[in-house]
C-alpha cells in the first residue's frame, strides 16, 4: 500500500517534467528561424487596408530578423556571414525604397504584419472615379509604444527639414499628413495612422490613406474579405511571404508576356513563398480565361518517363511536356515553350515544327547550344514533319550511324568566296536529324548527341541523377528543370529578378545552383510549383 502514494508522486514528476520539456521546445520552436519552412498561411491583417482591385500587393508574416537568423541558420559554416549579408543587403535596399532606414527607424520595434500595396490611377482621371494612384505600406509592431516612439520621430526629423504638418481625425483615428521627404528625397505628399497601438499605415497622401481606412470597414471592398483570397490561402497552406497580382501587374511587375486580346490575358496570381532548406519554394494560382485548358496527364505517363530513363549525359535543362501543341494554343505559355524548342537562335524550324505538332509527350533536353528532343514514335508523324520541312526547303536522307538509321535534313548553301571572286562548291550542312526506336523519337541538331541515349554504347554507364525527380509534381502538364548556369541566365533576364538585384545593391545569382518550374491544369487556371536552390557561390 505504501508504495502507491511512490508511484503516484513518481508519475506526477514525470508528467511535470515531461510538460515543461513540451513547452520548452514549443517556445523554442516558435522563436527558431527555422519555423518560416512551415508558418502557416493565414488572411493577414494588414489585408484589411488594402483595396480589394489593388493591382499589386506584398504580405510577410516574419519581422526583419528572422530571414537573416535562417539564411545563417541554413547555410555552410564558412558562408553563414555572407548568406545574412546578401539577405540583409535586400531587406535594407527594400525598406530604403520605401524611404526608410530599416537601422535607425525599423529595427527596433518592428514586428509581423509587413505589407506593401502599389496602386494606379485610373485612366485619364474620370469624373467619379475612387481609384488612386500611388502606394499602402502596413508595419506591425512589437509592442505599443514602438509604433508610437517611431511615428514621432518620423515627424519630427521630417519637420525640422521644413515639412508642414496637418494634423487631424478621420473614422475616429489621428492622421498626420504633410508634404515632407522620404530618406532625404524631394518633397511628396505623406499621410500616416496609428491603428490598435500596434499598426503603422504610411501611404503616398492622404487620399491614399483614407481609401485604406474606408475599405478597412466594408469586408466586401477590402482584400482580406474576398472569398477567393480567403480560399487561396487555405489552397496554398503555407508561406512567409504572400503576393497577389493582378492581370496588369502580371506585366508590368512581373515582367510576363501577355497577349493582346482581352480574352486571351489571364486573371489574377495568388503565389506564396516559404523557405525550404537551402532552396526557395514557390507556390501559386493563375486564373486563366475560359476557353484556355492546360492537358492532364494520362496514359501516356510511362512513356514520359521511359524518354527520360533514355538520357544517360545530364542535361543543363530538362523538360517534359505532356501536350505541346495545347499549351502552344495558349499565348502565356508560347515563350515558354520558344525556349524549350531551342530559343530563337536554333537552327532551322525543326524543333520549333516539332514542339508545335506534338500530341505528347515530350522530353526537351538541352547541353550547350544544342537542342534533344524525344516524342512519340507516331506523335508527330514522320510524314507531316518531313512535308513541312521540305516546304521550307530542307532535304530529307537517309544515314545510318553506328547501326542506327536516321533521317536527316540539310539545306543547300552556296559556300564562302574565294580570293578569286568565285564561290565553293554547294554546301549541305546537317540541320536535324530523326531516330526511331521502339515506341520513341528522337530528334536532334547533332550527330554526337546520339551519345546521349542508350544504345549500343551505353552499356555499362552511370545513369545521371534526374533533375526532374526532386520537383515531386505527379500530374503536371509542364515540367523543367535547368542547372546552375542556365538557371542564373534565365533570372538576369526577367525583370523581377533585375528589381531584387538593384535592391540588394548587387548580384544575387553568384549562389543560384538550379531553377525548376511545374504547371498543373485545372478547371479555371493552373497551379505554379517552382523551387530554386542555392549552393556555393
Amino acid at each position: 500500500m505504501k508504495a502507491r502514494p511512490f508511484l503516484a508522486v513518481l508519475l506526477a514528476l514525470v508528467l511535470v517534467v515531461f510538460g515543461l520539456g513540451l513547452g520548452g521546445w514549443w517556445l523554442v520552436w516558435q522563436r527558431s528561424a527555422l519555423r518560416l519552412q512551415r508558418l502557416p498561411l493565414e488572411v493577414p491583417r494588414a489585408a484589411r487596408f488594402v483595396p480589394r482591385d489593388a493591382p499589386f500587393s506584398l504580405h510577410l508574416f516574419t519581422d526583419g530578423e528572422q530571414p537573416l537568423d535562417y539564411a545563417r541558420a541554413v547555410a555552410p559554416p564558412r558562408q553563414r556571414r555572407q548568406a545574412a549579408e546578401a539577405v540583409g543587403r535586400l531587406r535594407d535596399g527594400a525598406f530604403a525604397a520605401a524611404g526608410l532606414d530599416y537601422g535607425t527607424e525599423l529595427s527596433s520595434w518592428l514586428a509581423a504584419p509587413v505589407g506593401l500595396a502599389l496602386f494606379e490611377a485610373d485612366a485619364g482621371g474620370a469624373a467619379g472615379s475612387t481609384r488612386r494612384g500611388g502606394w499602402l505600406l502596413v508595419l506591425g509592431s512589437r509592442d505599443d509604444g514602438g509604433a508610437r516612439r517611431f511615428l514621432q520621430r518620423f515627424w519630427q526629423t521630417r519637420s525640422l527639414a521644413g515639412t508642414d504638418l496637418q494634423i487631424s481625425t478621420y473614422r475616429g483615428l489621428g492622421l498626420i499628413s504633410g508634404r515632407g521627404a522620404l530618406l532625404g528625397r524631394t518633397p511628396m505628399p505623406l499621410a500616416t495612422a496609428l491603428v490598435d497601438d500596434d499598426l503603422v499605415l504610411i501611404a503616398s497622401g492622404r487620399g491614399v490613406l483614407e481609401q485604406a481606412l474606408d475599405v478597412s470597414q466594408i469586408d466586401e471592398l477590402n482584400q482580406a474579405g474576398q472569398p477567393g483570397f480567403q480560399e487561396g490561402l487555405r489552397r496554398l497552406g503555407t508561406g512567409a511571404a504572400l503576393v497577389q497580382a493582378a492581370p496588369d501587374a502580371l506585366e508590368r511587375w512581373l515582367g510576363l508576356p501577355l497577349p493582346a486580346a482581352a480574352d486571351q490575358r489571364p486573371g489574377g496570381l495568388l503565389l506564396a513563398l516559404r523557405p525550404d532548406g537551402r532552396s526557395l519554394r514557390l507556390s501559386g494560382l493563375l486564373e486563366l480565361p475560359p476557353q484556355t485548358a492546360l492537358p492532364q496527364v494520362g496514359a501516356d505517363g510511362d512513356l514520359g518517363r521511359a524518354l527520360r530513363a533514355a538520357l544517360r549525359r545530364p542535361s543543363a535543362s530538362l523538360a517534359l511536356v505532356q501536350d505541346p501543341a495545347a499549351i502552344a494554343a495558349i499565348p502565356l505559355l508560347q515563350p515558354l515553350l520558344t525556349r524549350l524548342a531551342g530559343g530563337a537562335g536554333a537552327a532551322g524550324s525543326l524543333p520549333a515544327l516539332v514542339v508545335g505538332t506534338d500530341g505528347g509527350p515530350l522530353l526537351a533536353a538541352a547541353s550547350g547550344e544544342r537542342w534533344l528532343l524525344g516524342t512519340a514514335a507516331d506523335r508527330p508523324e514522320a510524314a507531316a514533319v518531313e512535308a513541312s520541312l521540305a516546304a521550307d526547303g530542307l532535304i530529307a536522307a537517309p544515314l545510318e550511324v553506328e547501326g542506327r538509321p536516321l533521317q536527316v535534313w540539310t539545306r543547300l548553301q552556296a559556300g564562302p568566296t574565294r580570293r578569286d571572286g568565285r564561290a565553293e562548291q554547294l554546301q549541305a550542312p546537317l540541320l536535324g536529324w530523326r531516330w526511331q526506336r521502339g515506341d520513341q523519337a528522337w530528334w536532334g541538331e547533332s550527330l554526337g548527341q546520339l551519345e546521349s541515349l542508350e544504345g549500343p554504347t551505353a552499356k555499362g554507364a552511370a545513369r545521371p541523377q534526374d533533375p526532374l525527380e526532386n520537383l515531386a509534381a505527379p500530374g503536371a502538364a509542364l515540367q523543367w528543370a535547368l542547372d546552375g548556369p542556365r538557371a542564373r541566365d534565365l533570372l538576369t533576364s526577367w525583370q523581377p529578378w533585375q528589381r531584387l538585384t538593384a535592391l540588394a545593391g548587387g548580384s544575387l545569382s553568384d549562389p543560384v545552383a538550379g531553377l525548376a518550374l511545374a504547371l498543373t491544369g485545372e478547371p479555371g487556371g493552373l497551379t505554379v510549383d517552382a523551387r530554386l536552390d542555392f549552393g556555393d557561390p
